[in-house]
């Protein structure tokens, strides 16, 4: 063989058969976890650290076949896993990533397709446009608007208002893409008082920073006051932007959308709607009118993994002006793929130019739910959450401290000053989830610590709801009583 030959090993077709064996254990381990979940406690029963020096090990100087590798990971990883897809999970706004959703993010792992761009890989491309489509219909919101598939409603409040900043700039003759930010004039920044922290993150990532905005008063649900705002606003000028709620992380409260759209469109500003979980409640017959006024703003930011009940890794930017949209998430290189005239280019529309196919699993829950799925959904956790609701506030020294609109219950136990009552509720909780019946966490509210109870799983059922009060209510009379 000369010097320098390139050597081209021949098919091995036995470790093609190996490694496709592990695909086979992935599925056997999948379904034996999700099987379990009836059963199994739903904390892990190792915590970080005890997990991180059980997997501690010096990297092997040999591989092992597939299937083995995947055995190993099961069996090393289980133990710290937590049960969040069951249906005893109240602890956060998590869906329980239904198993016809996880196939199809399996298919998007397999067929390994970088759905960046639409010419390279059509199929998965056009998934998500359908997707688009069918997820604007289904949340009644204007139809010329565009969704970027982002990674979480994180990152989709980050493109969103990465919109609204060069929007707002470009009507105020500054272009941030560019001239950037420096000398720009200031961009003005209205949020609500019990805004939830993940769009504060999204401002940090655009250079707003957390003490410039101007932070609107709210009321006892934690509604912005619309006459706070239009005080707040009428003593600037310039570019401006309005962040709104669409469920309040603790009470699932809702904004008034149409006041606070008609002052906002007086001065010329952005709307954006933190829409993460609230959002869905337009899916629903039964709770669309806490959205309305809703479809007047410019943006909105969701969750799939929330009442869609995706796997991880999906949310919605959800934005009515399309050119705006694309003109902040764009790349340009000479190696991309030209681009014809009105196609939709997936990373056109997010902040990542190597993306996995995103839209394959949120096209598999809408066609597997359809639209009446979805509405069945929200509105059987909304009624569960008001029967758990009732249910505890007929208990004596238990007290649900917000409006049941939505799925979010909050709850505080027993009697004193505000430091007695926080330790008796943490108590609970910490007896509740012992009690291994269901899972709860707490969360500040005001000046109060609660329990917090977030009704989302699509596994949750009537029983699921009493068999989880009546554990609070028999660990509440246990701490009353001493025992």
């Amino acid at each position: 063989m000369p010097d320098g030959a390139i050597v081209v090993p021949s098919r091995d077709d036995h470790a093609e058969e190996a490694a496709l064996s592990a695909l086979r254990q992935a599925f056997t381990h999948a379904a034996a976890f999700r099987r379990s979940l009836a059963d199994r406690p739903h904390r892990p029963r190792l915590d970080y650290r005890q997990m991180r020096d059980a997997l501690m090990r010096p990297l092997p100087e040999r591989g092992l076949e597939g299937a083995e590798v995947i055995d190993d990971l099961a069996a090393s990883v289980e133990p710290g896993l937590m049960a969040m897809p069951a249906a005893g999970f109240f602890g956060w706004v998590l869906g329980a990533s239904h198993p016809v959703g996880v196939a199809a993010d399996w298919l998007a792992s397999a067929w390994g397709q970088n759905s960046a761009y639409h010419t390279p890989t059509p199929g998965t491309a056009a998934i998500e446009e359908v997707a688009e489509a069918w997820l604007l219909d289904l949340l009644d919101l204007p139809r010329e608007s565009s969704i970027g598939f982002c990674t979480g409603a994180t990152v989709s409040s980050f493109v969103c208002l990465a919109a609204a900043r060069g929007q707002q700039l470009r009507a105020h003759g500054w272009d941030p893409d560019a001239d950037g930010l420096f000398g720009a004039p200031p961009v003005h920044v209205f949020i609500g008082a019990e805004a939830h922290q993940t769009v504060f993150a999204g401002l940090q990532y655009l250079g707003f920073g957390h003490r410039r905005v101007v932070t609107v008063p709210a009321d006892t649900q934690g509604r912005m006051y619309p006459e706070a705002l239009a005080r707040e606003m009428a003593a600037r000028s310039g570019p401006m932007i309005v962040i709104a709620q669409s469920g309040q992380i603790n009470t699932g409260a809702f904004d008034p959308f149409p006041a606070i759209c008609r002052i906002a469109r007086a001065h010329g500003a952005w709307v954006h709607v933190d829409g993460a979980f609230g959002l869905w409640a337009r899916a629903c017959p039964d709770t669309s009118f806490l959205t309305e006024g809703i479809e007047l703003c410019d943006s909105w930011s969701m969750d799939a993994h929330k009442w869609l009940q995706t796997p991880f890794d999906t949310g919605f930017a959800i934005v009515r002006h399309r050119e705006d949209h694309r003109r902040a998430m764009t790349i340009h290189a000479s190696y991309l793929p030209e681009i014809a005239g009105g196609d939709r280019v997936p990373s056109a529309l997010v902040p990542e130019l190597s993306r996995r196919a995103r839209g394959l699993p949120v096209w598999a829950m809408l066609r597997h739910l359809g639209r009446d799925g979805v509405a069945e959904m929200v509105g059987r956790h909304c009624r569960l959450a008001r029967h758990m609701a009732a249910r505890l506030s007929a208990e004596s020294g238990v007290r649900v401290l917000n409006e049941v609109v939505l799925n979010q219950v909050i709850v505080q136990f027993g009697d004193g000053d505000r430091e007695r009552r926080k330790k008796t509720t943490a108590a609970v909780i910490a007896a509740v989830q012992e009690s291994e019946a269901c899972f709860v966490a707490g969360s500040d509210w005001g000046a109060e610590w609660v329990m917090r109870i977030s009704v989302i799983s699509h596994l949750s059922d009537l029983a699921a709801a009493d068999r989880a009060v009546d554990a609070m209510i028999a660990c509440w009379r246990r701490l009353r009583a001493g025992g």
